[in-house]
């Protein structure tokens, strides 16, 4: 019996490097995910095509461990529904029997940004680690 291996070709880092309305994104194949800045550009969802197919490729072979870590200053609310699509997206390296952790960061007296990463864990159903950065 002839025995086939998928080979997936080497994944490459994503980096995309923050502006005055754009945050910081860096997506590395050994499962560290950063998402850092402001996020308040106006085609959120053109910014934000080539971290999705990112995350889809990583997604058929992901890390042991993904590692999402976010600190955002400030968002709009479209950049609030890509984030928890790409969040939702993320959630399933657990269909592969891996797992992941989402680090959510927030500013020292930042009760905005630490009640809206309250309220994506609840939406996503998973837990966050809420780290305070002074």
């Amino acid at each position: 019996m002839i025995k086939f291996q998928i080979i997936y070709p080497e994944m490459k880092e994503l980096k995309i490097s923050p502006t005055k309305y754009s945050p910081e994104v860096m997506l590395s194949p050994n499962g560290m995910i950063r998402i850092k800045g402001r996020s308040i550009h106006e085609n959120v969802v053109e910014f934000f095509d080539p971290v999705e197919a990112w995350i889809a490729e990583y997604l058929e072979v992901p890390a042991e461990i993904t590692r999402v870590d976010i600190s955002l200053e400030y968002f709009n609310s479209a950049s609030a529904k890509v984030f928890i699509h790409l969040l939702e997206l993320l959630k399933q390296v657990s269909l592969k029997k891996k797992k992941f952790i989402f680090n959510w960061y927030y500013a020292d007296g930042d009760e905005d940004i630490l009640e809206r990463g309250e309220y994506f864990s609840s939406i996503l159903e998973v837990p966050f680690s809420f780290i305070k950065i002074s």
